[in-house]
Order: C-alpha cells, then structure tokens, then sequence
C-alpha cells in the first residue's frame, strides 16, 4: 500500500470514491462524471486549504481517501500564522476495510497537518468510526463545541 498526497489527476478517481461513500444521503444525485466535474472546479478554487491522501494498492486505482481541510486562525501577538486542521471524507472500499487503512490516510493527513504547523487536528466522525479515532490519538474535548446552523439560541 501507497499512501500519497493526491493531485489534479487523481480528481476523477477521488470523485468516484466521494460518490460511493455519499450513497443515499441525497435523493436526487449527479451521474459520477458530472460530479468529478464539479469536484474539479471546486477542488481547484480551494486547492491550497483543502489537501486529499489517496491509498494504492498496485497500479493507479485509488483505494481509500482522506482530506484535510488548513483552517487559518486569527493571529495573536507573538504567534501570527497559526492554523487549525480537520479531517474530512474518510473513506476505504468496503473490500478493503480492516487492513489499516484509513488509518494510515489519517495518520498521513494528521502529521502533514502538524509539519504545516497546525495547533489541532479535529475530525467529526460517525458513531462507528469513533473507535477508530480514539486509538489514533484522538479524543473528545469539553472546549469543542458545535451547533447545527438551523438551530439558534434557546429562546428566553
């Protein structure tokens, strides 16, 4: 197993992958080509804050998947290039679960993360991935909080 930073080239295959893990969350889809069309043009205007790590077994085929989004963060004094990282879009074929790796994807996307000189690296995971997650080092934290951008304040 390969694991990679991917690049323009790698888009279609990246597509097929991200149209395969989204089975079923949106009823009505575009066909794979279109969305690589799409994911081209978008992964173009955002190809410095949003990186993919690509896993390959032989040959070109892309295997797993995951991206990390560089967040940058308001500077403060002494320390004005800092920047938050996240882990988005994890995916491995079925076929190739259990062999570690999503693991290793999330590993390579975490430290080039940190090399860039991130102060965190967060990930927001399904129930079933949290497990996983833990094991890499990950752990939930009382100071990230989160709300759904259709839900405001309580009402007074």
């Amino acid at each position: 197993m390969r694991i990679s930073q991917a690049h323009a080239d790698d888009t279609v295959r990246l597509a097929r992958l991200l149209w395969l893990d989204t089975r079923g969350e949106e009823p009505e889809r575009p066909s794979v080509d279109a969305f690589a069309a799409e994911l081209a043009h978008w992964w173009s205007a955002h190809r410095d804050s949003h990186l993919a790590f690509v896993a390959r077994l032989l040959g070109p085929e892309i295997v797993g998947m995951a991206w990390v989004a560089l967040v940058p963060r308001v500077p403060r004094p002494g320390a004005t290039s800092r920047l938050s990282a996240d882990i988005q879009s994890v995916f491995v074929m079925p076929e190739h679960r259990g062999t570690g790796i999503g693991s290793a994807l999330v590993e390579a996307a975490s430290e080039h993360a940190a090399h860039l000189g991130s102060l965190r690296v967060t990930v927001h995971s399904g129930r079933r991935a949290v497990p996983v997650y833990e094991r890499l080092g990950f752990a939930s934290s009382r100071r990230l909080l989160s709300r759904p951008p259709d839900q405001g304040p309580p009402a007074r």
